[in-house]
């Protein structure tokens, strides 16, 4: 029986009906539903990592001991993980592993943009990219085929619209695999210099038979209606030139964008009078024809910034603009804002008032840059506030030190901020360092994450203690303190901003939209731990 299913949703259904059995992965925005529909079925392990390279090493473990695993991630989430990725690519797989990246074009919910496909060609990784929901489900459980076949990861590249969009699938049943027995093999997993050189040898030679493979891949598809123009794309991009063209163009739909294949392109090119590429972002599929000597027509028609449409495919090619409704006068625009209740206004509302440098981060807290407050001075990526404020003030010295802080989430802090903090403290910086604990993953829609005391299903799990952690750092000067007080808060802020020596503030107070609002599950030994820790710290 037919379903309509998400993008995100039937990925998940792919990993359920391919036997997947460990699934790993870090919320990111479009990708995050990914794993929240993987974690509804119990055949299949899922967790929260604290981030994309903890959550691609954890798949690579279960690959090693005979299990098909999956990670999914953002774009920029990919960058995190690069650093396992591109080993993966030399020792390969035992069971079957599939990386899920969902980019971004036009940045609805990221800090830029970046073509993934690029990735897959820097690492030496097969890379499919589905256009549909259909797709996402059948090119999830190939992947897996494709990857135990042939040694190797499988990178799965979406978009916000094929993840975000919905449409026909027919889902089937689940293959349960048997796990493939474990064999001690140093040559492949240790990747020390002389065991990584011959494992790129075999990676070169893995490239060379998919790229083969890649001739008469099923995914890769023609269709021919007699027309003039030729069409090579891919993804969504398919969707938008089909839907603008129809059958006045012959279309090559490419699933598999790395390796691409040289001779199916050739051929479909000899079927028509002018080639064009459509795709998102770069120039990717464009520099591969003319490499080759096809002559194509891209980037000198589409743009290499933000996303396509029907409109732009039609606008570009026909030369047709269709008439839209528009209102007469000019409509203002309308920011994000802080949802009303929001503990981040008393933050932002003290930061403003002291004037100070605040180094932000990634969050539904870098509102906190646009007015009524414009208390953000820079945001650049995951944990980056810890660690650019103590770039900050080493450059600047005392003269910045009493007029900067760091702003970082809770679960942003759990991803990247901690090894931020403890440079901090080895190399004595006098930082002032915020976090705002809202109790939960606020920006990607309410995911548990390691500070929260829950697991992906809900159920309490251990829990991190901020305060302990930070004290552990041998950082003095910890303290709590709600930001619906705000005299309370901003007098905090300038006690901190006073003291020589890291300090961190621990803004908490639950997220106004969480519909159950838990305690935090400290255990009685933890709580009296921190009280005689923090008496003591007064005492001293």
């Amino acid at each position: 029986m037919k379903k309509l299913m998400l993008g995100n949703e039937a990925v998940a259904r792919g990993l359920y009906e391919a036997g997947v059995a460990v699934i790993s992965s870090y919320p990111g925005t479009p990708s995050t539903e990914i794993t929240e529909y993987a974690s509804t079925y119990k055949e299949m392990y899922s967790e929260w990592a604290p981030n994309e390279k903890v959550a691609v090493e954890v798949a690579i473990g279960a690959s090693i001991a005979g299990k098909r695993s999956f990670s999914a991630m953002k774009h920029v989430g990919l960058n995190v993980a690069a650093d396992p990725l591109f080993t993966l690519s030399y020792t390969g797989v035992t069971g079957g592993m599939v990386i899920a990246v969902a980019d971004d074009p036009g940045m609805h919910s990221s800090q830029n943009e970046q073509d993934s496909r690029h990735y897959a060609r820097a690492a030496k990784i097969p890379m499919l990219e589905p256009s549909d929901s259909a797709e996402c489900l059948q090119m999830a459980k190939l992947g897996y085929e494709l990857s135990e076949r042939f040694d190797t990861p499988v990178l799965l590249r979406l978009s916000t619209r094929v993840a975000h969009s919905r449409s026909l699938c027919e889902p089937g049943v689940r293959v349960e695999r048997e796990t493939i027995p474990y064999e001690k093999d140093i040559m492949k997993y240790v990747m020390m210099p002389a065991m990584a050189r011959g494992r790129h040898l075999k990676a070169e030679k893995r490239m060379e038979e998919i790229r083969a493979f890649a001739e008469a891949f099923e995914g890769n598809t023609v269709e021919l209606h007699n027309a003039k123009i030729g069409i090579v794309t891919s993804g969504i991009s398919y969707q938008y030139a089909k839907e603008a063209l129809g059958d006045s163009a012959n279309y090559l739909k490419l699933g598999m964008v790395w390796p691409l294949p040289v001779k199916l392109i050739q051929d479909f090119a000899a079927k028509s009078e002018q080639l064009y590429v459509i795709e998102e972002l770069d120039d990717f599929l464009e520099t591969h024809c003319k490499k080759y000597g096809i002559p194509v027509v891209g980037k000198e028609l589409f743009p290499v910034c933000g996303e396509l449409s029907q409109a732009i495919v039609r606008k570009k090619l026909l030369g047709e603009d269709k008439p839209h409704l528009t209102y007469p006068e000019p409509i203002p625009a309308r920011p994000p804002v802080f949802c009303p209740g929001c503990s981040h206004r008393g933050v932002f509302q003290a930061l403003k008032k002291l004037g100070v440098y605040v180094s932000g981060d990634i969050g539904c807290y870098s509102i906190g840059a646009t007015p009524p407050f414009s208390a953000m001075d820079s945001v650049i990526c995951m944990g980056a506030s810890v660690s650019g404020l103590h770039g900050f003030n080493k450059a600047l010295g005392s003269e910045g030190e009493k007029k900067a802080v760091a702003v970082i989430g809770d679960s942003t802090f759990m991803h990247s901020g901690i090894t931020g903090l403890i440079d901090i403290v080895y190399n004595r910086s006098n930082s002032v360092v915020i976090i705002l604990d809202n109790s939960i993953t606020g920006m990607t829609g309410h995911q548990q994450n390691p500070s929260t005391g829950y697991d992906i299903k809900g159920d309490p799990t251990a829990l991190i203690d901020m305060e302990a952690l930070a004290r552990a750092m041998s950082i003095e000067h910890v303290r709590v303190a709600d930001p619906f007080k705000p005299d309370e808060f901003y007098n905090a802020l300038e006690e901190e901003l006073a003291y020589e020596g890291p300090s961190v503030i621990i803004a908490r107070r639950p997220c106004m939209l969480i519909k159950d609002i838990k305690p935090h599950p400290l255990s009685a030994a933890q709580a009296a731990l921190n009280a005689r820790q923090a008496g003591a710290g007064k005492e001293e």
